[in-house]
């Protein structure tokens, strides 16, 4: 999967190709569908919801500027894949999840498996971290489609912050980019892309 799926197409961090190779995906996929672990797709995690394509997960967090000090939000937890390979290469990860099963689910798979770097919350991912301190991050991942660039997470990104998601209509997106100058924003866009929708009060 790395080599074919995600190097040969132009990933060459050393430390993302490290992460996809230490985590194994078949741990984040259901019985059902067990046998498609390393395929290049989506695939149903249940409740609507799916473990995104391998190597739109592995240009998403290409497209952050991962750096083993970052302070990342993760907004989509599922089944915990994209988080676990987060926690390999970041600081902190902070996930949220709204489906309450799936994210209790995910955290007891990635404290079974030994992270401890891994914070989460049940909740409106659109509506950013809730906490008593202001916590501000350097990058975040959307793991959904949103209509729009959800304001309150724009606020918790740091000076010269990253924002990855997949931003337009329901059944078409594209992969966006933003980053966060003397609090204004910087957008690029690199290519089309297809996610479930992105559910909250910022969302659908």
């Amino acid at each position: 999967m790395v080599e074919n799926q995600i190097k040969a197409r132009g990933i060459e961090d050393e430390k993302l190709l490290s992460a996809f190779s230490k985590v194994k995906r078949h741990l984040f996929v259901p019985n059902p569908t067990k046998s498609l672990s390393y395929s290049d797709r989506p695939l149903s995690i249940g409740e609507g919801q799916t473990i995104s394509q391998p190597y739109i997960v592995a240009l998403m967090m290409n497209l952050s500027n991962l750096k083993s000090s970052d302070i990342v939000l993760d907004i989509g937890t599922g089944s915990g894949y994209q988080t676990a390979l987060l926690a390999e290469i970041a600081e902190k990860v902070y996930t949220i999840e709204r489906i309450k099963t799936l994210s209790k689910d995910a955290e007891n798979r990635l404290q079974k498996i030994g992270y401890k770097n891994i914070y989460f919350q049940i909740g409106d991912g659109t509506l950013g971290w809730k906490s008593e301190k202001n916590i501000k991050f350097d990058a975040i991942i959307i793991s959904a489609a949103a209509p729009q660039i959800p304001e309150n997470l724009v606020k918790q990104l740091k000076e010269n912050g990253r924002m990855i998601l997949p931003l337009g209509r329901h059944f078409s997106q594209d992969l966006v980019r933003i980053t966060k100058k003397k609090n204004k924003i910087q957008k690029e866009k690199f290519g089309g892309c297809m996610f479930v929708p992105l559910i909250g009060k910022d969302g659908w």
